[in-house]
């Protein structure tokens, strides 16, 4: 008897030689789904495979990451084997799973249009209805390239040729057609159910601009029908939601092609909503004992080179002029933090000093690339909530909690917070060169960030690769309404800036030591945010955020005067309001003021002038009918000041 120990720790025993969907049978009530695929001692394999020995096994289904990848990397397969049967001469790139579905990177002498889009997809359902068994094998690199160079498929063969002599290679097969892939797969192409062919875009082959541009054709696959639907309907709706495409219409940002890609004009409303964000960032982190400091844009390259940017991070920094001899040569700021440690360095410090808490509303400047630009999530020139934060080795995990905890409110006060997600970012130790410290170092840094961590309770994952040059961090990550992932706020632990910038303190012993650094911001860039919250609230911001609070909508001429009346009281609290004094129908009026998302209007008709009172109209919900302005601006104010979502 075999005998697998399952995720919960239960064991199953089955015969010897028993196949992983076999024994994925006698649990099926408890998978929930079909088992896709499975791991055996951590490593994953077609669930068809044979299973010889007692092994810790997880049953991986479409719920799990892994195996939606497993699903649509054969649905990819199959989009490869559609393009061959109705282009022949197509060559075949490289075909991966993606977080939403998968795409393959096609060179084919037809423009992918709808239509073409249309017949692929066709295609792909025949053979999927043919339920083709898909066949692994395992292969010598002289074999693979030579079947790959007879398919005449250059892409293939180029990408054996960078493998090592003696490597062994795995092909799927699946009818007529053969792939070189890793997998993963599904047993047969009739596993498939529900596929959809979204669009086609151009990519470079490899990514790199000096190669040859293919078509990028994109897709998505679901074992439901329903399951698809419901995608494409949030997919719809992502579009409308797009702060790309709605914070220009909103009038919020704009960007100009004389500026620069990368380089967002804030227009009076988008302006209005981050100069309310700054004032409540800077105010909440001045109640919990940050100081604000004020640093130059730029610097020599001397700092930078202090710091290691220069050496690590130099490619990423728009540099003014060239380092000559007897020439200074300066650099734009991508971020503060060895302008903020002169703070620290003004003067000598004791423990008595610690913590000191340094906070700036910084604009910083990255030389992105411009094929990953995008509105306000990814830019050339950005404004970021950040701050240093100085501490003896005791106050860490303290100080630690401490921005986390400032980084949550924040987020749930905005809407945020349910969203996101935690990623202990680490560095890649094999690639060295891109990092500062040895070995020892990054394994006590990253030692010490994980007991914080842990101690917290945070439920993390690991990138490996993710960190900064100069220590690891926590990325608060979240996704954009197309489920793109970013990085909104960061919090990391650097115990190698003190030494190179000579930062110490004398401690209550009168010995001097170095203290631990803390790099964070509490809301993140300003840009990207005011882009999270088009897309959350579809331009409909929260009363506290929204550049325009109230429209004042007086039915006629006679009600003008009163009307500014109304204005001035509300403005004289502080209120964002604008009277609409054309001469046009209520209706069209009030049309206008939902279409600008704005949450409150108020009508004013000869009735409410001569009660002193106000029609009160909600975006939300409609008509509230009429009460005193006094009690209206009490209501508001209210509202504001609990920052109601």
């Amino acid at each position: 008897m075999v005998k697998l120990t399952l995720k919960d720790g239960s064991v199953i025993e089955c015969n010897d030689g028993v196949k992983g969907y076999e024994a994925a049978s006698q649990i099926s009530e408890g998978l929930g789904r079909a088992a896709l695929a499975m791991k055996l001692d951590g490593e994953l394999f077609e669930i068809n495979k044979v299973i010889e020995n007692d092994a810790k096994v997880e049953f991986v289904t479409f719920n799990d990451d892994e195996g939606k990848k497993v699903y649509r990397h054969t649905a990819a397969h199959v989009l490869a084997q559609a393009v061959k049967r109705l282009y022949p001469d197509a060559i075949l790139a490289f075909g991966p799973a993606t977080d939403e579905g998968f795409f393959y990177d096609v060179d084919v002498n037809v423009s992918v249009t709808p239509e073409v889009l249309e017949k692929l997809e066709g295609e792909m359902k025949k053979i999927i209805k043919e339920n083709i068994p898909v066949v692994r094998s395992v292969v010598s690199k002289e074999e693979a390239k030579a079947l790959m160079t007879e398919r005449k498929e250059i892409y293939k063969v180029e990408h054996i040729d960078e493998l090592d002599d003696g490597a062994e290679i795995s092909l799927y097969t699946q009818g007529e057609f053969v792939d070189l892939c890793a997998g993963p797969h599904l047993t047969s192409t009739g596993k498939l159910k529900a596929v959809k062919l979204t669009q086609c875009t151009g990519a470079y082959l490899h990514g790199d601009s000096k190669n040859k541009m293919l078509q990028r054709i994109y897709g998505t696959a679901f074992p439901k029908n329903s399951e698809l639907e419901e995608y494409l309907a949030m997919k719809e709706e992502a579009k409308k939601r797009d702060h790309n495409k709605l914070g220009r219409e909103l009038e919020i940002f704009t960007t100009v092609d004389s500026i620069g890609q990368g380089l967002p004009v804030m227009l009076p409303k988008g302006t209005k909503i981050i100069q309310t964000l700054q004032r409540w960032v800077e105010d909440t982190e001045e109640e919990l004992g940050w100081v604000r400091t004020k640093t130059p844009l730029m610097a020599k390259s001397d700092l930078y080179k202090i710091s290691g940017h220069w050496d690590h991070y130099k490619e990423g920094m728009f540099v003014l002029g060239e380092e000559e001899d007897g020439k200074e040569c300066f650099a734009l700021r991508p971020m503060t933090c060895p302008f903020q440690y002169q703070a620290y360095l003004n003067r000598a410090r004791s423990y008595r000093d610690l913590p000191m808490r340094l906070a700036e509303t910084s604009t910083l400047f990255r030389n992105e690339d411009s094929g990953e630009m995008h509105g306000l999530i990814r830019v050339r020139q950005f404004t970021i909530s950040e701050g240093h934060l100085m501490c003896t080795p005791e106050q860490l995990e303290d100080e630690f909690r401490g921005c986390l905890e400032v980084a949550i409110m924040m987020l749930k006060t905005l809407g945020l917070y349910e969203d996101v997600s935690y990623r202990f970012s680490q560095w890649d130790p094999n690639n060295k060169e891109k990092y500062i410290g040895t070995d020892a170092d990054w394994d006590e840094a990253q030692g010490i960030m994980q007991k914080i961590l842990d101690n917290i309770g945070l439920d993390y994952k690991i990138g490996i690769g993710e960190a900064a040059f100069y220590g690891p961090k926590l990325d608060i990550q979240i996704k954009n309404v197309h489920g793109k992932e970013d990085t909104l706020i960061t919090i990391q632990i650097d115990q190698f800036n003190a030494e190179k910038f000579g930062m110490e303190y004398v401690d209550k012993d009168g010995e001097k030591k170095r203290p631990y650094i803390i790099h964070r911001t509490s809301i993140g860039c300003y840009e990207r945010t005011l882009a999270l919250l088009i897309e959350k609230y579809a331009g409909a911001f929260p009363t506290w955020l929204a550049p325009t609070q109230v429209k004042l909508l007086p039915i006629g001429p006679s009600q003008h005067e009163y009307a500014k009346e109304v204005m001035k009281k509300l403005k004289a609290a502080g209120i964002r309001c604008e009277l609409d004094d054309r001469n046009e129908k209520i209706g069209y009026k009030i049309r206008e003021a939902q279409l600008e998302k704005v949450p409150y209007m108020l009508v004013i008709g000869e009735k409410e002038m001569e009660a002193g009172a106000v029609a009160v109209r909600s975006r939300k919900n409609g008509d509230m009918g009429a009460v005193s302005s006094d009690e209206f601006l009490k209501n508001i104010l209210k509202e504001i000041a609990d920052k109601a979502l």
